[in-house]
């Protein structure tokens, strides 16, 4: 089976720009041995449920795409299974772009970074959102996050279409706070052990 995130995303458009640029032969062959990429392994999982952020595309009903970015503890973005995604959405600015687009064209394009270790991860997919009464109980308990203090509104539901990691050439190393701290505690017992 042919690699889903290259079906879905190398349209004629995207194949004649990889044409005239050169990495049409390539990209054709990685398309037809690469895996279906459809449904997320362990690593995937594993992946997702260390990230406190993501940006996430839609396109309103005039063909604009809206970027938004989404955060909150490691882990708010859950994966139910190989195919589903979800996670808690709670009051913010009530602008509601990103569900009033989704209500039209229910496509949506996520990018989840590691940036320490320069690793991206693409997904794909259908988006739907439920208001948090309306959805099951074991979905509600499956997005609650017990030390965050807002209620959830809705649970934002994503069927995974196909995913794709990314080469790290030109992803620049950041790191929060956190992450700071640990290196430097890390670095401290290395030091000690020496």
């Amino acid at each position: 089976m042919a690699h889903q995130f290259a079906e879905i995303m190398f349209t004629d458009s995207v194949k004649m720009a990889q044409e005239i640029y050169g990495s049409r032969a390539r990209l054709a062959r990685f398309t037809e041995m690469a895996g279906p990429n459809d449904e997320l392994s362990a690593r995937e999982a594993d992946f997702i449920a260390q990230r406190d952020t993501l940006y996430m595309a839609t396109v309103n009903e005039d063909g604009w795409p809206y970027v938004q970015h989404r955060g909150g503890p490691p882990g708010f973005l859950r994966v139910l299974d190989g195919k589903r995604l979800a996670y808690a959405d709670f009051r913010g600015n009530t602008q509601l772009v990103s569900v009033g687009n989704v209500s039209n064209n229910d496509r949506v394009s996520l990018i989840l970074m590691d940036y320490p270790n320069r690793r991206r991860l693409k997904l794909l997919g259908h988006m739907r959102v439920v208001n948090a009464q309306e959805a099951p109980a074991a979905d509600r308990a499956a997005v609650e996050l017990p030390d965050y203090r807002a209620q959830i509104e809705r649970i934002v539901y994503i069927d995974v279409a196909a995913f794709d990691w990314n080469c790290p050439q030109h992803i620049t190393q950041r790191y929060t706070e956190s992450e700071i701290e640990q290196l430097s505690q890390n670095r401290g017992r290395t030091e000690v052990s020496l």
